[in-house]
């Protein structure tokens, strides 16, 4: 199966000389265009509030223990974490709706302020790629069962300021449990 980065740049290198040749001067494609990109937010935000009425409807307290990895460059030690399913959901899903309207917001900025079209169009599908690629969404929404990369807690994509990731093996977990101080500062 092809990565979904692979894919995502293969979409954004194809939509980028589209763009090239969309004549966004004309009023009515302009429009047009804002309107796909409203709509393709819109169906986010619909399909995370249906995630959502999934993960409420499911109600699934099983325990769920890890260790969160502490924060780069902080210092401090890797934190246990004692949850349950439908709150670590809900957490996770917190997360893709702020990332959502952080893009959006700086969206809005680049067209409105610094007058770019060309990336409503990129931005009008990417977005809507990764929803459909959301683990929550594959798990409540397609139904698939949550073992091997559905598993929580959820490996992080990585990237350039990738805090790391959580461990939930039982050895780690008592460890952290062992070790964690909890922010009380030594002197």
């Amino acid at each position: 199966m092809v990565s979904p980065q692979v894919t995502n740049l293969a979409i954004i290198l194809v939509m980028m000389q589209l763009s090239k040749k969309v004549p966004f001067e004309n009023p009515d494609v302009l429009m047009g265009v804002r309107g796909m990109y409203l709509l393709s937010n819109l169906l986010i935000i619909g399909l995370y509030l249906y995630t959502q009425s999934k993960i409420n409807q499911k109600k699934d307290m099983t325990t769920l223990k890890y260790v969160e990895p502490a924060p780069m460059g902080t210092g401090e030690e890797p934190k246990p974490v004692t949850t349950t399913n439908m709150d670590y959901d809900k957490t996770q899903l917190r997360q893709l709706m702020r990332s959502q309207l952080m893009g959006v917001g700086m969206m809005c900025v680049m067209h409105l302020y610094f007058k770019y079209t060309n990336p409503l169009l990129i931005q009008s599908i990417i977005p809507l790629k990764g929803a459909f690629e959301a683990n929550l969404v594959k798990i409540h929404v397609f139904g698939k069962a949550a073992t091997g990369e559905l598993q929580r807690p959820f490996k992080s994509g990585g990237g350039f300021m990738s805090q790391g990731q959580p461990l939930s093996d039982k050895a780690s977990i008592e460890n952290a449990e062992k070790n964690y101080r909890g922010g009380v500062k030594e002197e």
